[in-house]
């Protein structure tokens, strides 16, 4: 007898229909799984056998032939179990159900329980586009498919459980998660911290208003690494579109949290130095993102930026400029977004107190030379802001004086982007970073007395077309944190004066 039923399949975040289609007929005992399967999907037949026998059915004897269609394409992990057990069950006539409008997504235990698998969130949404009314995922998993809407999700704990719901017997309750609007952020931190470093705290605030690329370069303990550790406290509050975007990366990589499924605040990755390219890219023999997508709509700290390896440096690159990364393998391609704010962090030579007011360097020119070398000039060229992070003085330390909190920061900086969303409605972007050379002209309108100081700049620090896009994205930031339409010649004196500090340190 033949039977067929629908899953999903996935590769990278690319999700597509599945049909498990079992035959089982007589003649030597045999199964059998076709369709390019990985070992993971043979391993299937085994733990389908046992399940099946221990959850009280009988396992059919006879030829089992079960394909994975289309059979062009890979196969891999243990998503496919419990449709293969359906699929056999029904084709072996130990189960009557109609299953035409149903998807079925899990891994199966040897006694029949339902594991849980990644992707969830992305099959989910396939499964929805595709006319699927019910899916049936494991329980653990069954928040992320409920912010999927359009389709009924059923969190499922055990096959037993599954087959009694689909006979007709103790129905299973549809799963329901209400997705909270915004997770609490940490009061731990604060900008009112932050003792000093008012030009730090306010290039962080551009940073954050227009989701600017910065670097912050100063002595050891001047509070780079304090001041980025902050900056999620500041950051503009995700849209829904965003949450999802981002949710269904991080479903795929498997490093959800179980008990709140769904991020709603921005991510903060800080790899270490010594992670290799594929790390930060994403890789393997099956591409898994890496931590520059894992950080999409959010940030991506890089401390010690001149530590890290120059070929996982210089990788970044390409997904900072184009906003998304393709990763290639035998098995196929994955393209994953990488629309981030890269904040770095670093040191001005080996010892860290070249230029410092009151310590002495001990290196050598030929050392800082060789050691702020290790970043590229293109490279330095995709960081938006420049910032100078001086040491803090004693009477800073010691002043009694309120600092401004994080709260008061983060409602300039939502009002600012509040302006971008709505300027930018119905182009796909967001953000002024995310403006295309071609949009500048009409956005980026400045005042004549703007025009004519930039063009000055322009020939006078001798900067490059792509300097001159960012500073223009960055001055439309300052112009939209102050509140005016067009940008002033103090926006653009702001910009560049974000944007030289390279020449102190770089071109001595």
């Amino acid at each position: 007898m033949f039977a067929k039923i629908k899953s999903i399949g996935i590769f990278g975040i690319d999700t597509y229909m599945i049909e498990i289609e079992a035959d089982v007929s007589g003649g030597l005992p045999c199964f059998d799984i076709v369709g390019l399967p990985d070992t993971a999907v043979k391993e299937s037949r085994d733990r389908v056998r046992s399940a099946i026998k221990n959850c009280g059915y009988k396992f059919p004897t006879g030829r089992i032939t079960v394909n994975l269609a289309p059979a062009d394409k890979k196969k891999e992990g243990a998503v496919y179990d419990l449709p293969i057990l359906l699929a056999i069950l029904l084709a072996s006539k130990q189960l009557n159900a109609d299953v035409s409008e149903s998807a079925f997504i899990g891994e199966v235990s040897l006694d029949g329980k339902i594991r849980p698998v990644n992707g969830i969130l992305a099959m989910t949404i396939t499964a929805s586009q595709n006319g699927i009314k019910n899916i049936f995922i494991p329980s653990d998993t069954s928040a992320e498919g409920c912010a999927v809407e359009g389709i009924d999700v059923y969190g499922i704990d055990s096959v037993k459980l599954l087959i009694d719901h689909l006979n007709g017997e103790n129905k299973i309750e549809k799963s329901e998660y209400k997705i909270s609007s915004a997770e609490n952020i940490s009061d731990a931190v604060d900008f009112s911290d932050v003792k000093g470093q008012v030009t730090a705290k306010k290039a962080l605030e551009v940073a954050a208003a227009g989701a600017h690329n910065i670097l912050l370069i100063g002595p050891p303990g001047s509070g780079k690494s304090m001041l980025a550790k902050r900056l999620p406290t500041i950051l503009p509050e995700m849209t829904f579109e965003e949450s999802i975007e981002t949710t269904k990366i991080h479903s795929v990589a498997g490093v959800l949290n179980n008990k709140n499924p769904f991020i709603s605040v921005r991510p903060f990755r800080s790899p270490h130095h010594t992670i290799s390219s594929v790390g930060l890219t994403g890789g393997g023999s099956i591409p898994k993102p890496g931590e520059i997508s894992l950080a999409h709509n959010g940030v991506l700290f890089l401390d010690e930026l001149p530590e890290f390896k120059r070929q996982a440096m210089e990788a970044l690159r390409q997904p900072i400029e184009d906003g998304r990364i393709t990763v290639s393998r035998a098995s196929g391609s994955a393209t994953y977004p990488s629309e981030i704010m890269l904040v770095c962090a670093m040191n001005p030579c080996p010892c860290g107190y070249y230029g410092h007011p009151t310590k002495q360097c001990t290196c050598s020119g030929n050392m800082v030379s060789k050691y702020l070398n290790r970043i590229s000039g293109p490279m330095l060229d995709r960081l938006d802001l420049h910032v100078e992070v001086p040491p803090v003085d004693y009477n800073s330390l010691n002043s009694s004086v309120k600092c401004e909190s994080s709260k008061e920061i983060r409602e300039r900086v939502n009002k600012a982007r509040h302006i971008q969303v709505e300027r930018y409605k119905g182009t796909g972007i967001t953000c002024n970073s995310r403006l295309t050379s071609a949009m500048l002209r009409e956005f980026c309108v400045m005042t004549d007395d703007a025009s004519e100081y930039f063009r000055r700049s322009f020939d006078e620090l001798g900067l490059s077309a792509r300097a001159y896009d960012r500073i223009l994205k960055v001055a439309r930031t300052i112009a939209d944190l102050s509140g005016n339409e067009l940008i002033e010649k103090t926006d653009i004196f702001s910009a560049i004066r974000f944007r030289s500090l390279d020449r102190k340190y770089w071109n001595e």
